[in-house]
């Protein structure tokens, strides 16, 4: 049966689940998730336990839990000005970060130096912190890919899967790998794709039928018109199914600023799906804006767990 079907809908249907990814990074960016997610023009927004602002996200979302927010597991630090390691405070997991006691600021030295014992009791940790703030989870998803083993082949998909199991959250994975427009993951990790959705499902844990997104930096040239006309043109593209489209928004400010090498792009993805023809782009191709919780809805009921 396919995840649509699964879902209670149609197998034609176009189904899509718009995400906001890096919501705790920083004040800005908790402003945007949380406009965007009382507005509903997302689905859902997924939290970086590790940085700064992660406390006043979770605290936010654990008040609203009609609101989905997952979590972004973190296992990278990318930016020189403001960096955060592990959450994790009584095992070791120093094969994590670097000798300053952060997360690496890139996923190859991440994947080349990870003990995956040590990301096990890394992800559990995030998923504990979240959860003694309050919050119910809706899903998990990563921060860069850092798990998925793009750069080496050296993947923790077994981990995040079991750990996923456990504590009954779908997860970002796509099981089908296209080459329509807006692709995450690149045509060379079909194969992989496959061998690790055959292991989703033997462990329970429901993953996306596509993965989407637009490039992260802006374009040589690219302007908010530009931006948007693009993503029109993966809109029209979606294939039948469930889809997940990646956004970083943020608000525009001085914060952001101080350590975001792309906040005009961040900006305009704010505006982006409060735009009226993007409202209209999604009406009249028939694109339904579905929640993760319904997949978690799912995945809990098929393991006999309870909401």
């Amino acid at each position: 049966m396919s995840l649509a079907k699964a879902l209670g809908y149609n197998e034609s249907d176009r189904l899509l689940l718009v995400n906001a990814d890096d919501y705790g990074l920083c004040h800005a960016v908790n402003l945007s998730a949380q406009e965007l997610l009382e507005k509903g023009v997302i689905s859902s927004a997924t939290l970086m336990m590790p940085c700064a602002w992660a406390r006043e996200a979770a605290l936010w979302s654990a008040e609203r839990p009609n609101l989905d927010v997952g979590i972004h597991f973190t296992f990278t630090s990318e930016w020189e000005p403001y960096k955060w390691g592990p959450v994790t405070r009584h095992a070791d997991v120093s094969s994590l970060v670097t000798n300053e006691g952060y997360f690496p600021a890139d996923t190859k030295t991440f994947e080349l130096q990870a003990d995956s014992e040590q990301v096990r009791i890394e992800l559990i940790s995030q998923i504990e912190r979240a959860l003694a703030l309050g919050m119910a989870p809706s899903h998990a998803d990563n921060h860069m890919g850092s798990l998925y083993g793009l750069q080496t082949g050296k993947h923790f998909m077994a981990e995040v899967l079991d750990v996923c199991a456990e504590y009954g959250l779908p997860f970002r994975l796509p099981r089908y790998i296209t080459t329509e427009p807006g692709q995450v993951a690149p045509p060379e990790m079909e194969e992989q794709a496959r061998q690790v959705a055959s292991l989703a499902d033997s462990k329970g844990v429901v993953i996306l039928d596509y993965l989407i997104g637009l490039p992260f930096r802006l374009q040589e040239g690219e302007t908010y018109d530009s931006f948007k006309s693009a993503m029109k043109e993966v809109l029209t593209g979606l294939q039948p199914g469930v889809t997940e489209l990646i956004i970083h928004p943020s608000l525009a400010s001085d914060e952001l600023n101080v350590f975001h090498l792309e906040p005009e792009k961040r900006d305009m993805e704010h505006r982006l799906f409060q735009d009226e023809e993007i409202k209209k782009c999604l009406e009249d191709e028939g694109i339904r804006l579905i929640r993760w919780s319904e997949l978690r809805k799912l995945q809990r009921e098929r393991a006999g767990k309870s909401q």
